[in-house]
C-alpha cells in the first residue's frame, strides 16, 4: 500500500457562500481542472488537506466499481490534548496545572467519487496523498472491484505505483465484519412511511456471527459468514440488478439504472401485474391468498395488446413491476437459502441497494412476506464502503503492524463531525436522492488509544441499548432537545474562547464550532436518522466531536481546577460532620444525600448553570434543594437493608462531576463502602467533557484524598482502592464499549455492585438497562423537561437500588 505526506490541493474555485454556513454545508465547488461539479464535503476535505491543519497520510486503497469509487486512507491527523500536571503537595491550594499539548491522532478517512469522473479522484490521490511518481514506483496499492482491471494503467501510470488486485468477495466480507464490529448503529431495518423510517438494530461486537450477506451487483451471490476468516458462496441468481438495468432499458426509455427507479417510485404495478383478485374476484380464501398478492408479474400486459396503446400502463407502472419482480425473486431465494443454513440476520448491499427507499422498501415486503415476518431485511448505513474498508484491512495485513499499532483489538469510533449521514427520502425526490448518492461523500472514523470492549456485568449484553429515549421515535422529545442543544450553542462557543484566552484565533474557530454544529442540528431536524438512533448521548458526542474539530479540547478545564481546589479545603469538616452521626441508617442517608447534592453542579444542566454562574449555589443550598423523602424513586430503605448484609466485594462507581461532586459526594461515600470491606473502582472519562472529572484528574485528585482521609490512603496502598479510566469521553455512559483492562479488574475483583452516578449515567442512558450484580443508579433531575416527563419536578431525586438478575431470554429490541 502507498505511504505518503500530503503536499495540498490546488486548482479549485470556490463558490460564493453565505458567511453563516458551515464550509462542509456549503452546496457544491468546481474543480477548476477536470470541471467536476461535487458534494460541498469535498470543498471541506480539499480546504483541510491544503490548510496549515494538515493531515499525513499513511496507506490509500480503492474500490473502483462500475458507478461509484471510493477511496480508502489511514492518516494521523494534528490534535490538540487537554493536560493536567500534578503540582508539589507543598502548594495546598494548587493541585494541578491545565495546559495543552500537540498529539497525532489516528483517522480513518473513506470518500466517494463517481467512477466517470475516475481523472478526478486519481488527481485527488495525486495531489494529496502521494509523493512524486519517481518515489512511489516502489509502492504497492491494493484495488478491488472491477476498476482494479479496468483502470490498472491508468492508476499505475498517473500515481506511478504498482496496483495489487484484490478479491471483491473477500474485501466485502472484511468490510461489512469491521463495520458491524465498530459501529454500534450500523445496520437498520427500512419501514417505508413509518416514524422513523429507519430502525437500526443492535448489534452485539462479541456476537456479530454467523450471517447471510446477500450481494446485489449484476447478478446475486449469498454468502455464509461465521467468522472473520470462515465464509462461504452458498449460492446466488443470475436475476440482479443487470436483470431490472437491463429488462428497464429494453421495455422504457429510461436512460439509466438511477432514472430507471426514478420513474419506478411513480408507477403502479398494478396496472400491469396480474393479482389474485383479477383472476378470482377478491381473495382466494381456501389457499390464504389476499386479493392485492401478485397472481402473475407482468400478467395483464400479456391479456390486451391495445391497453399500452390506450395508456392503461406506461413506462413507471412497467419499472415499477420489474423493480416488485427482481425484489421478490431476490427476497425469496435469500429467505430460503438463510433458512436452510439456520441463518437469522440477512443483510443486503451491493448496487442494487446503495440506500435507494424504494429499492429497500420492495425487498424488505419480499422478506418480510416470504418469511412470514419472522425475518426482517437489513441494510447497512455504510454499504457503499465495504470493498475499501476490506481492501484497505488486507493491505494493512501486509504491512508493519506494529509500526502502526494496530492489533486484534482495536477499537474505532464513527466521527460525526467529519462524515456524511445517511441522506433523508422524505426530504428529497427519488431523482434528487440518487444524485446525492453518486456524488462525493465521506466517512471518517476514529481510532481510540486503548481497546472498548462490552462490560462483561450487563445481564444480555445482546439486548442492551444504553439510551432510554430514542428521539427518532419521538418527535416532541426530539424537538425538544435539539432546539436546546442549538440554543446551548452559543454559551459553549462563549466557554470555549475563554478556555483559550492566549489563542489570537480562538474567537474565528468557536465561530466555525458554531456554524458547524448548529447546520449539523439543523440537518437532524430533516433528518433524525443520519447517523443512526438520535439521542442524548449522540447529540453530546457531535458536539464534543465538532469542539474537537476546531481545536477545542477541554472548555471547562480552568472552570474544574477552581471547583477541585476549593471543594477540598471542604473535604475535612464533611468527613467530620458525617463521621460524627452515632446512627448508621442516619450515616447512610447523609452520605447518599451528600452524593445527590453533589451531583447538582452540573454545567451541562442549563437552570444549574444559570445559578452557579451568580454564585448562588454552594453544597448547603444543594442539600437544601434537594427533593424531601420520599423521593421520585426511593429505594433508600432496601439499599440499607443490604447494608445490613454482608458487604460487597467490589463496587465499581462511574463517577460524574469535578469539584464538590466527587469530592465532596463521591469520596465519602466510597470511604464509607472501603470501611465495611468492600473493594471500590472508581472510574472517571478518559477524554474530556464539560466539567465532568477525568482519570488524570481523578489520579490527581485521588491523592490529595489521600493525603486528608486514611481511609483512603491505606486502601489506595493496600489495592483495596482503584482509579480507572472508563474509555469513555461523553457525559452519558454505554456500557458496549468500556475500557478493556476495566473489564479485566471488574472480573478479578469479583464486582457484585455497580453504582451509576448522575443523570447522563443513570437517566439518559442506563436507567432501563439490567445487571448481572447489585446496581445503585443516583441522579437528582436538572432539566424541567425530562423532570415532567418522569412525573417529577426540578431536583426531584431518582435513587434506584436493584438487586442482581438472572438471564431468562434475549429480548428483541425494545425500539
Amino acid at each position: 500500500m502507498a505511504s505518503a505526506p500530503t503536499t495540498g490541493r490546488e486548482g479549485v474555485s470556490e463558490p460564493d457562500c453565505d458567511s453563516g454556513v458551515s464550509l462542509r454545508r456549503c452546496s457544491s465547488y468546481v474543480d477548476s481542472v477536470t470541471g467536476a461539479v461535487l458534494d460541498g464535503t469535498s470543498l471541506d476535505m480539499a480546504k483541510y488537506l491544503k490548510s496549515d491543519i494538515s493531515v499525513y497520510p499513511k496507506f490509500f486503497c480503492l474500490d473502483i466499481g462500475g458507478s461509484l469509487a471510493k477511496l480508502a486512507y489511514y492518516s494521523t491527523v494534528p490534535k490538540k490534548r487537554s493536560l493536567v500536571v500534578e503540582t508539589s503537595k507543598s502548594n495546598s491550594d494548587a493541585i494541578y496545572h491545565v495546559s495543552e499539548e500537540d498529539e497525532l491522532r489516528d483517522q480513518l478517512h473513506f470518500i466517494k467519487f463517481e467512477t466517470k469522473y475516475i481523472e478526478t479522484c486519481v488527481d485527488f490521490i495525486q495531489q494529496n496523498l502521494v509523493e512524486s511518481p519517481e518515489l512511489m514506483k516502489d509502492k504497492i496499492i491494493k484495488v478491488t472491484g472491477g476498476g482494479a482491471y479496468k483502470y490498472k494503467d491508468l492508476l499505475s501510470r498517473k500515481l506511478g505505483v504498482q496496483v495489487d488486485k484484490e478479491d471483491e468477495m473477500q474485501c466485502l466480507i472484511k468490510g461489512c465484519n469491521f463495520l458491524l464490529k465498530n459501529i454500534p448503529d450500523e445496520a437498520f431495518i427500512y419501514q417505508r412511511h413509518g416514524n422513523p423510517e429507519y430502525k437500526f438494530q443492535m448489534t452485539d461486537p462479541d456476537v456479530v456471527f454467523p450471517y447471510l450477506l446477500v450481494n446485489i451487483g449484476s447478478g446475486v451471490s449469498f454468502i455464509k459468514v461465521e467468522s472473520d476468516t470462515k465464509f462461504e458462496r452458498i449460492g446466488g441468481t443470475s436475476m440482479g440488478g443487470g436483470t431490472f438495468w437491463g429488462l428497464g432499458s429494453i421495455l422504457t426509455k429510461a436512460k439509466g439504472f438511477d432514472e430507471l427507479l426514478a420513474i419506478a417510485e411513480n408507477g403502479d404495478h398494478r396496472n400491469v401485474d396480474m393479482l389474485v383478485r383479477d383472476i378470482y374476484g377478491g381473495a382466494y380464501s381456501a389457499l390464504g391468498l389476499p386479493p392485492e398478492l401478485i397472481a402473475s408479474s407482468f400478467g395483464k400486459a400479456a391479456r390486451s395488446s391495445q391497453d399500452r396503446d390506450s395508456g392503461t400502463f406506461g413506462d413507471a407502472d412497467i419499472a415499477k413491476s420489474l423493480l416488485i419482480t427482481i425484489s421478490n425473486d431476490i427476497g425469496q431465494i435469500a429467505y430460503l437459502t438463510a433458512k436452510l443454513h439456520n441463518l437469522q440476520k440477512i443483510y443486503f448491499g451491493g448496487y442494487f441497494i446503495r440506500g435507494h427507499p424504494m429499492t429497500m422498501h420492495t425487498i424488505s415486503y419480499a422478506i418480510k412476506y416470504w418469511s412470514k415476518e419472522e425475518v426482517q431485511a437489513l441494510f447497512l448505513r455504510h454499504e457503499g464502503y465495504l470493498g475499501a474498508i476490506g481492501a484497505f484491512l488486507k493491505g494493512l495485513e501486509e504491512e508493519d503492524v506494529e509500526k502502526y499499532s494496530w492489533g486484534e483489538y482495536t477499537s474505532w469510533g464513527e466521527n460525526y463531525a467529519g462524515s456524511s449521514g445517511l441522506a433523508s427520502p422524505k426530504t428529497a425526490t427519488q431523482r434528487a436522492f440518487a444524485r446525492r448518492l453518486a456524488t462525493f461523500d465521506m466517512l471518517e472514523l476514529d481510532r481510540f488509544a486503548k481497546p472498548l470492549v462490552t462490560c462483561p456485568l450487563l445481564l444480555d449484553p445482546a439486548s442492551y441499548f444504553p439510551d432510554t429515549e430514542d428521539l427518532t421515535q419521538n418527535q416532541e422529545a426530539r424537538e425538544y432537545w435539539l432546539q436546546c442543544f442549538e440554543e446551548a450553542t452559543g454559551k459553549f462557543a462563549e466557554r470555549a474562547i475563554s478556555s483559550q484566552p492566549s489563542k489570537a484565533d480562538a474567537e474565528q474557530r468557536a465561530k466555525r464550532f458554531t456554524e458547524k454544529f448548529i447546520g449539523r442540528v439543523k440537518d437532524l431536524k430533516l433528518n433524525p436518522c443520519a447517523y443512526g438512533s438520535l439521542t442524548v448521548r449522540s447529540l453530546l458526542d457531535t458536539r464534543e466531536h465538532c469542539l474537537e474539530e476546531f481545536h477545542f479540547t477541554d472548555v471547562y478545564s480552568q472552570q474544574k481546577q477552581v471547583e477541585n481546589e476549593q471543594a477540598l479545603k471542604l473535604l475535612s469538616s464533611r468527613l467530620e460532620e458525617i463521621d460524627a452521626l452515632s446512627d448508621e441508617g442516619d450515616q447512610w442517608l447523609s452520605l447518599v444525600e451528600g452524593l445527590l447534592a453533589g451531583n447538582v453542579f452540573d454545567w451541562g444542566a442549563k437552570e444549574v448553570a444559570i445559578l452557579m454562574e451568580a454564585s448562588q449555589l454552594g453544597f448547603k443550598e444543594a442539600l437544601d434543594k434537594l427533593q424531601g423523602r420520599p423521593w421520585l424513586i426511593d429505594n433508600f430503605d432496601a439499599w440499607l437493608q443490604r447494608l445490613r448484609g454482608p458487604p460487597h466485594k467490589c463496587a465499581v462507581v462511574f463517577v460524574d462531576n469535578s469539584g464538590l461532586d466527587i469530592i465532596l459526594g463521591v469520596f465519602p461515600f466510597t470511604r464509607a463502602l472501603l470501611k465495611r470491606g468492600t473493594n471500590v473502582i472508581l472510574c472517571a472519562n478518559s477524554r474530556p467533557v464539560l466539567n465532568d472529572v477525568t482519570y488524570n484528574e481523578l489520579t490527581i485528585l485521588t491523592k490529595r484524598v489521600a493525603s486528608i482521609s486514611k481511609d483512603i490512603s491505606d486502601a489506595l496502598i493496600n489495592g483495596h482502592l482503584l482509579v480507572m479510566e472508563s474509555g469513555q469521553g461523553s457525559p452519558c455512559l454505554d456500557l458496549r464499549y468500556i475500557d478493556f483492562d476495566l473489564t479485566e479488574r471488574m472480573k478479578e475483583y469479583n464486582t457484585d455492585l455497580v453504582v451509576l452516578e448522575g443523570m447522563g449515567r443513570s437517566i439518559h442512558t442506563n436507567f432501563l438497562a439490567t445487571f448481572s450484580c447489585d446496581t445503585l443508579k443516583a441522579a437528582v433531575l436538572k432539566n424541567q423537561w425530562l423532570a415532567t416527563k418522569l412525573g417529577g419536578g426540578m431536583f426531584n431525586v431518582v435513587f434506584k437500588y436493584e438487586r442482581a438478575c438472572k438471564v431468562t431470554s434475549s429480548t428483541p429490541d425494545p425500539r
